[in-house]
């Protein structure tokens, strides 16, 4: 069984890997730092969820091609 987010967690990560797909990596701790760079975000495990599903989304679309 896999997680299920929440839609805006997918929208703001999606969204971030399509503008800033340069700065992310298939490495969460990295990503992690981005999102609090790039992001306003404030709470942390909201931010750890956003890196979580980053990571995830940008493993499957580009770390493949």
């Amino acid at each position: 069984m896999g997680n299920i987010r929440q839609t805006n967690i997918k929208n703001t990560a999606i969204e971030l890997v399509e503008l800033f797909k340069d700065q992310f990596s298939d490495d969460f701790e990295h990503n992690k730092k981005k999102v609090e760079e790039l992001t306003d975000i404030t709470s942390k495990g909201l931010r750890n969820k956003i890196a979580g599903y980053v990571t995830r989304y940008y493993a499957l679309k580009y770390k493949n091609n």
